[in-house]
């Protein structure tokens, strides 16, 4: 079960050919326009992708971009009965200009900030609830646009908890980072996030070590990943007491947009099949250097992550 903030992810290709005499900018010659499952519902394409089975749930607003996330979503087979229409509030869309396949140009967001009704909280519990007794983990995909909340999160927990899920949080926030105390097995913050959460600069390996340990002992939770770039990740696991850094597996750094969710969608998967701790961010480090090398919003195949594992073992 996946559940977090849902978006649409538009890619705008073209040719930059000149400078605009306007102002000091390229102009681009569309050629070609993408829409690609974002936030969350990347997570569960990722799942998808991996032939795992996962149902997704969150909101999209009631117009244009709502209905094509919606689309592209039963395009998958997979359930839209978690997927919750918010009637005042637009469908979040990040908007990236690439020029000459490669290069970015310009991304911009167009969202809006504020938590889910009183209303949309209950459909999304009713929702859960019925789910949870078929599914085997939880993935918490908090990207701050509303969905999740310290009041869902009071409620939501408790329940996984009782259902013995494996719980799995990407993107933990400061302002409801404390709700997860011993509630969940992993976060798996950046260090952006891991710093902004603990309070603590990043200034070097140290920090990043400092940081982990403060965090798996603040939330007393099994382990804390943190996704480093191309630096790697850092593992702290608690029962073992062991901090693990693993370089990155990344050939190629293409773009980086949505390397985030494939790592919590490779992690859980090989969670919910008795991986340890340490094998699943192994596992879930080789995807993230797989979608790197890939333009735009991405996933991987089983085929891709064997291949890449086999020439690369542990």
């Amino acid at each position: 079960m996946v559940i977090g903030d849902l978006m649409i992810d538009e890619f705008i290709y073209g040719r930059a050919e000149r400078i605009s005499p306007e102002a000091p900018v390229p102009v681009v010659k569309v050629d070609d326009k993408r829409y690609r499952l974002g936030g969350a519902a990347n997570v569960l394409n990722n799942i998808h992708a991996l032939n795992g089975t996962g149902f997704l749930c969150g909101f999209v607003g009631n117009d244009e971009m709502g209905s094509t996330f919606t689309k592209e979503i039963k395009h998958l087979g997979i359930d839209t009965s978690g997927i919750i229409i918010e009637r005042d509030r637009k469908t979040t869309v990040k908007t990236r200009i690439i020029a000459d396949q490669r290069q970015q140009i310009v991304r911009y967001d167009q969202e809006e900030r504020k938590e889910i009704t009183h209303s949309s909280k209950k459909k999304i519990l009713s929702y859960l609830k019925d789910k949870f007794s078929g599914v085997n983990a939880l993935i918490i995909s908090d990207y701050e646009k509303g969905v999740i909340s310290t009041a869902l999160l009071k409620e939501v927990l408790p329940l996984a908890k009782r259902k013995r899920l494996i719980t799995c949080v990407d993107h933990p926030k400061f302002n409801n980072h404390t709700s997860y105390k011993n509630r969940v097995n992993i976060i798996t913050p950046n260090k952006k996030e891991a710093a902004r959460v603990s309070g603590i600069e990043i200034e070097s390996k140290r920090d990043v070590v400092k940081i982990g340990k403060k965090l798996l002992n603040d939330l007393a939770c099994d382990a804390v990943l943190i996704t480093r770039g191309e630096e790697g990740m850092t593992l702290f696991e608690r029962r073992k007491n062991r901090v693990t850094h693993i370089p990155t597996k990344a050939k190629e750094v293409y773009d980086v947009t949505g390397a985030g969710d494939t790592v919590i969608a490779a992690l859980t998967m090989a969670l919910a099949v008795g991986a340890s701790y340490e094998e699943a961010a192994r596992i879930s480090n080789h995807a993230a250097g797989i979608v790197v090398s890939k333009l735009g919003t991405a996933t991987v195949t089983p085929k891709e992550l064997i291949n890449s594992i086999t020439a690369d073992p542990f």
